[in-house]
């Protein structure tokens, strides 16, 4: 009995450390280019606009791909889809490296499609697995998702400059840089080998655009939406955008890379907090406003203020991290049951990636019109602004429509 405990409990520890790991390759691709923007716009003559698309490509795949994602954990099973995203990663890492635009660019959208499987699939899993834990390790690989980030931005400038260094020759410097990050799908692959005997399917709250229409007319999901949209829409502009805006302002590259590094764990750290306490509350209105209003203080410090960018920065991530955890806990908190839940999901996650992916391209866009980054700034505190409204609404303590419910009043009205 003793021994057949202890193989379970071991059999837990490795797929914990397995999600993990995966959860380590979930932001570190993408936020790994901000720092090196400059060089690659240098190398490959890119406009703003067009640099803009390394941050939206992986947002675009995120939208096409959520609906799809739990099809794909249906076909395959949960363990060997999320091999699959894992897969798609390293792909990517290596076509973006081959030194042009549209290989940079597809590599990039590959990377977005194998991050997407995975934020679909891996809430599934713990809910299947660790049905008691599931706050506490959304936590923790919620922290590890901005650990990992954090080491790739921070590192990504010094790995190029060793390339410099080294006189490597094969490739250019970020593409040194950007492929070193390989290293983490790598070491996630050979960890989740094991799991592969297993084919399970994913659990019924998986996120999905399905037959649920009437939330597609609801105001408090649309509310919800926006809430969520607006907090991805200027928190992407940031992460793709900030490493840039600092050394206009004077910083150097690698202090620049530093602080893009800081963004990202402070965007994780709010987890900590936040995601025990969350199930408990009915009411998110306060608590999403003021979210709101943290992220527009980091960001008028960067505008009037970019000498004490570190600080902005930390202020920033926090409010935009926090934000993002109480609108996915809204989610939950605004629907009936979990059919409900995965459609509201969908819908946000779908419309939510559309609008932030026009973020990074219409600020740069902004950004080379007006030679400034004055206005961008100004436009993400408006947004930051709107996000509170949206928050206010969206956080009340109240549901969905059900669909039965919303049926017998259209049809006491007559219209069916």
């Amino acid at each position: 009995m003793t021994k057949e405990h202890q193989t379970l409990g071991t059999k837990s520890i490795f797929l914990i450390l397995g999600i993990l790991l995966i959860a380590a390759n979930l932001r570190g691709p993408i936020t790994s280019v901000s720092p090196l923007l400059d060089s690659i716009r240098t190398a490959l003559n890119l406009t703003a606009s067009q640099a803009g698309l390394l941050t939206t490509m992986p947002l675009l795949a995120f939208a096409f791909m959520s609906p799809l994602s739990s099809k794909l954990g249906h076909a395959l099973g949960l363990e060997r889809a999320l091999m699959t995203a894992l897969v798609f990663i390293f792909i990517g890492i290596m076509v973006r490296t081959l030194g042009s635009t549209s290989a940079l660019l597809l590599g990039t959208f590959v990377i977005g499609a194998g991050i997407s499987i995975a934020n679909v699939l891996l809430p599934s899993l713990l809910k299947r697995d660790f049905p008691t834990k599931v706050a506490t390790l959304t936590a923790v690989y919620v922290l590890t998702m901005g650990i990992g980030s954090a080491i790739s931005s921070a590192l990504a400038v010094p790995i190029s400059n060793l390339a410099e260094h080294l006189s490597i020759s094969f490739m250019s410097d970020w593409s040194f840089a950007l492929v070193s990050v390989i290293v983490f799908p790598l070491v996630a692959i050979l960890f989740w080998l094991p799991q592969m005997t297993s084919h399970t399917a994913p659990t019924k709250n998986t996120a999905k655009l399905d037959s649920h229409s009437y939330v597609w007319r609801s105001p408090l999901a649309w509310q919800l939406t926006f809430f969520l949209g607006l907090n991805s829409f200027v928190t992407y502009i940031i992460i793709g955008w900030l490493p840039s805006m600092l050394m206009d302002a004077g910083y150097s590259e690698v202090e620049a890379g530093f602080n893009a590094g800081l963004l990202q764990l402070a965007t994780a750290l709010p987890a900590i907090a936040l995601i025990p306490i969350m199930g408990r509350l009915k009411n998110q209105s306060l608590l999403a406003f003021g979210t709101a209003l943290i992220a527009l203080s980091g960001i008028l410090g960067l505008l009037l203020l970019p000498q004490f960018a570190t600080v902005w920065v930390l202020v920033f991530g926090f409010g935009g991290g926090a934000g993002f955890i109480v609108g996915l806990s809204c989610i939950s908190h605004r629907t009936y049951h979990t059919h409900q839940a995965a459609a509201l999901s969908g819908m946000t996650q779908c419309v939510g990636y559309l609008l932030a992916a026009t973020g990074p391209i219409f600020i740069g866009y902004v950004h080379d019109t007006t030679g400034s980054w004055r206005l961008p700034l100004i436009l993400c505190a408006v947004s930051c602004v709107l996000c509170s409204i949206f928050g206010l609404l969206a956080g009340r303590d109240r549901t969905l429509e059900h669909k039965q419910s919303m049926t017998m009043k259209l049809a006491s009205a007559g219209r069916v």
